[in-house]
């Protein structure tokens, strides 16, 4: 029985995709800093940047744990994308309601369960497509 490790996805198939991401959110994010006064359009383009910055973090960590914990079905390239982007919208939502002074340990908590549960939603209805074999 094939336990599906020769499709196991690897971190060097990634590396030009989170190199490109780093360099575009952690780049534009100093120069942002550094550039620019605190404005409506910046402050708008700094949640963009972050989203960017940490998506290319979290990438290599999605990849490390599929790699970690294999599973009967690899998952596709696109899933590891969405999953890394949940990482980086969540940081940036998290650091939107901070400016607010709302944030809690409670609201992060219901925004990793509200991102779970999407993301379980869409992998059923991703194993559910019938696909020729």
């Amino acid at each position: 029985m094939d336990s599906g490790e020769d499709n196991i996805p690897s971190v060097r198939a990634y590396l030009p995709l989170t190199a490109i991401l780093l360099m575009l959110g952690w780049g534009g994010l100093f120069l942002l800093m550094n550039f620019t006064q605190p404005t409506l359009w910046p402050r708008w383009f700094f949640f963009f940047l972050m989203v960017l910055g940490v998506t290319g973090i979290a990438m290599p960590g999605v990849v490390f744990v599929y790699q970690r914990f294999p599973s009967s079905q690899s998952p596709e390239q696109q899933v590891i994308v969405r999953q890394s982007l949940w990482a980086g919208i969540f940081v940036a939502v998290m650091i939107w309601i901070s400016l607010g002074q709302v944030f809690n340990f409670t609201l992060a908590i219901l925004g990793l369960i509200g991102i779970t549960v999407i993301e379980v939603f869409l992998r059923l209805r991703e194993r559910s497509i019938w696909r020729r074999p």
